[in-house]
Parts: C-alpha cells; structure tokens; sequence
C-alpha cells in the first residue's frame, strides 16, 4: 500500500522536532506561569478590554491554524509531484512555520503576556533557521525553479 506521506525528512534542520517541543514546553510555562500564576508582566491587559483581547487573539489563533492546516493539507494530503506552488503556497513560502508563530502570537495577545514576548521570539528565530535550512535544500533539489519560486512567492508576509 503507498503512502501519501511525502519523504522530504532529509529537507529538515537535524533535531528539528525535539527544539520544536522543547521550545513549545518552555513557551507554555513562561506564558502559563505569567499569565495564570505570577502576572510579572500582564499589566496591558487590565488597559485592553477582555473582549478585544479575546477577539484578536482568537483572530490571530484562527489565523494561524488555517494557514498551517492548509500547508500540511498540500503537502502530506496531496499527492502532488515536484514543488509545491499552488494552494497557501502560492501566497507564502512556509505557510506551516508562519502559522505555529502566529499561533503562539495570538496566546501572547489574549492574555498580554510581555515575558512570554522572550520564548516567542527564541521560538521565531527557531522557524527562520528551519526555513532558511530546509531552502538550502529544496535549491539543490528543484534548482532554477526553486530560484524563482522564491523571487515571487514572499518567505514570512504573505501577500
């Protein structure tokens, strides 16, 4: 029986998975602790209205799990041969990676948790590497079209 995974493994920064969960575990405690236990760094949120936080967060949450739905959708779902440009990657290069940061963005948003502003930025930084790594790779693998692709498609804002 074939599989509809696509084998892409080797595309990705080595130990990729492990920084993603040990950088969502500090995340989670660092915005936990701040914004349910401690409140170091909470005090916009008594300046914004519960309900505009809310909504702009679960706007941004939305955000965020759209984009990284429809990127996993394209490219673990569909058997599309060769390099993906149609779909969220026709607006954005790492639709997946702008999603999981936006996802983070949103919780920092609902609960206006400064400190936890530290770990998100750790956490971006950790997605720029793996897509500046996994680009290096899909350049050697696809070549001139790779190149192009990413002289229209923006990497991070879509457009």
């Amino acid at each position: 029986m074939k599989s509809n995974i696509r084998n892409d493994a080797d595309a990705e920064l080595p130990h990729a998975h492990l920084l993603q969960v040990i950088y969502l575990i500090l995340f989670s405690t660092v915005w936990f602790l701040d914004s349910f236990i401690f409140s170091f760094s909470t005090f916009l949120a008594s300046l914004i209205p519960l309900a505009i936080r809310v909504i702009l967060a679960l706007s941004v949450l939305a955000l965020g799990f759209s984009m990284t739905s429809l990127g996993h959708w394209l490219l673990f779902n569909k058997k599309l041969p060769g390099l993906l440009t149609t779909g969220i990657f026709a607006h954005v290069r790492h639709p997946m990676y702008l999603g999981y940061i936006l996802a983070y963005l949103g919780c920092i948003v609902g609960t206006m948790s400064l400190l936890s502003i530290i770990p998100w930025l750790l956490i971006t930084h950790l997605y720029a590497k793996m897509a500046n790594y996994e680009e290096q790779k899909l350049e050697q693998k696809f070549g001139e079209e790779y190149v192009e692709y990413t002289r229209k498609v923006p990497k991070w804002i879509p457009r």
